[in-house]
């Protein structure tokens, strides 16, 4: 049972996703009250494979207002924590021409804050119309299918 703290919505309209990993964030604890009180984005966030390590960039973690004397900087790259043979995967993967690590998700997996990570490849001009195209099939017969039903009394 998970519970969505912050969803990226532009990740899988910009990139095909091929592959999803999920890790854990290394938090301090203004940020993990701050997270709790519903700050945190996590859109544009990326991560990176650096030394064996995996960093993620840009999440956007708002200071949390009754901290009493410590307080975090909202971008500050954070580490992930994932097994060393995943991050030899991501290693490996990342470094192939035009694939990329995105965060699609963070959620609350009992009382840890997990991340969703992405291996995804960026979408084309093209391809955004395609995936538009199909979506506005899918919602036609979709609506076609319940009139159908409706007539016909199910």
């Amino acid at each position: 049972m998970s519970a969505d703290i912050s969803v990226n919505r532009k990740a899988l309209r910009d990139y095909h996703i091929l592959d999803r990993f999920e890790a854990g964030i290394e938090l301090k604890g203004t940020e993990v009250k701050a997270i709790r009180a519903g700050l945190a984005n996590v859109n544009n966030a990326f991560a990176r494979v650096e030394k064996m390590q995996v960093w993620l960039h840009d999440v956007d973690i708002q200071p949390y207002a009754m901290a009493s004397h410590e307080q975090h900087e909202p971008k500050r790259v954070r580490r992930l924590l994932l097994h060393r043979q995943e991050i030899i995967r991501l290693l490996g993967k990342t470094q192939t021409e035009g694939f990329s690590l995105v965060a699609l998700r963070m959620y609350w997996k009992g009382s840890h804050v997990k991340i969703e990570l992405g291996l995804g490849k960026g979408k084309h001009a093209g391809d955004k119309r395609e995936d538009l195209k199909a979506k506005a099939e899918k919602r036609e017969s979709d609506r076609a299918m319940a009139n159908f039903n409706k007539q016909r009394g199910h």
